[in-house]
């Protein structure tokens, strides 16, 4: 079971369907770096692409935080190309999409569901490859990248940021 304040689970050399091309992509890889590593149903959905493409809206906002996004689904990395070169909220798209159809990943952070598609989970893991903040929800319900951002920037100021806490705000160790 994933905690906070723990060690993220490892994973190496998972192929990721990347602006048109096919890499691998490892844990180690953002190393140094706050991750966002989301978990999606699967490809050619309903709510998912919304998601994506709300990540892929945001992600020079990411950037300036120093935090790559990763997202993964149990597709194939030929699924993954074949759905974001024909979607056109999708097109441009410029983070990995890792294809874990060994099932690895999924599993390991426990969002892997009995029909073989992990659910909606999203993941904050800081440089240092700790967990600091988890987030899973029914597959029916798409996730708030803005409260996904809300939370990196709170967890970077290091202090304890209270309710409905913005970026901006005071905390309740600087207030």
């Amino acid at each position: 079971m994933i905690k906070i304040g723990e060690k993220s689970p490892d994973f190496v050399g998972i192929i990721s369907y990347h602006k048109g091309e096919f890499e691998k992509k490892s844990l180690g890889d953002y190393h140094k770096k706050w991750l966002i590593l989301f978990f999606y149903p699967r490809d050619f959905t309903f709510v998912c692409p919304t998601e994506i493409e709300e990540f892929s809206k945001m992600e020079k906002e990411f950037e300036v935080c120093g935090c790559s996004i990763l997202a993964c689904s149990t597709d194939s990395e030929w699924s993954h190309k074949n759905w974001f070169e024909t979607d056109q909220r999708l097109k441009n798209v410029a983070y990995p999409i890792l294809a874990d159809t060994t099932h690895e990943v999924s599993r390991s952070y426990d969002v892997l569901t009995a029909d073989g598609s992990a659910q909606r989970g999203t993941f904050i893991i800081d440089p240092e490859g700790i967990v600091r903040w988890v987030n899973i929800s029914d597959n029916s319900v798409g996730r708030s990248v803005k409260e996904v951002f809300r939370a990196l920037k709170a967890l970077q100021t290091g202090e304890l940021c209270p309710v409905e806490w913005a970026p901006g705000d005071d905390t309740l160790g600087n207030g």
